[in-house]
């Protein structure tokens, strides 16, 4: 028997667990002082494909800082309530959220990147779908935003397997238990 891929959430948060601002800005993440990439581009080495809600996509579509899509060479999914032609790069996913990603699972490949949008994040979590959470910690307290973990009925126990540092910032890695 073949072993399944993981899905693992690789994010940045600030230290009061905002993942954007109100207005899903990040530029508080750009003020700080990192170390090269932060671990990006070796994360991204261990993945063949990455999710995302409609609203992180269409944030990255629409950011004036990116100049075309940065994951073109991945196989990328879109969760959304709505009926869209898939395009060159993306296809969207308008189905059971649970039964897309546990068959995306079972096919062979590299480590599956849980790229954001709070609600698939939960609707991943509460579906006991992540199989590991890699949070960078930004040294900032921005006091209201978009959350890193919206409320949900769900409750995880996790193993830290890793923490390594990027000047300021700080990368969590954890492994979900199920035991």
């Amino acid at each position: 028997m073949s072993q399944e891929r993981n899905v693992v959430l690789f994010i940045a948060t600030s230290l009061d667990g905002y993942i954007a601002t109100e207005e899903e800005r990040l530029d508080w993440l750009f003020e700080v002082e990192g170390e090269g990439d932060n671990g990006i581009s070796d994360f991204y080495k261990t993945v063949d494909t990455v999710l995302m809600g409609r609203k992180t996509y269409d944030w990255i579509i629409n950011a004036d800082s990116i100049d075309e899509y940065p994951y073109k060479d991945k196989h990328s999914f879109v969760f959304t309530r709505s009926t869209i032609d898939d395009n060159d790069h993306t296809h969207f996913i308008n189905h059971d959220v649970e039964a897309f990603v546990r068959s995306l699972k079972r096919k062979q490949g590299k480590n599956i990147w849980l790229l954001g949008g709070g609600q698939l994040v939960t609707t991943c979590i509460e579906k006991d779908l992540v199989d590991e959470i890699i949070i960078t910690v930004a040294p900032k307290i921005i006091g209201s935003g978009i959350p890193l973990f919206i409320k949900g009925k769900y409750k995880v126990n996790l193993s830290l397997e890793g923490v390594q540092t990027f000047n300021q910032f700080v990368e969590l890695h954890y492994k979900v238990r199920r035991d």
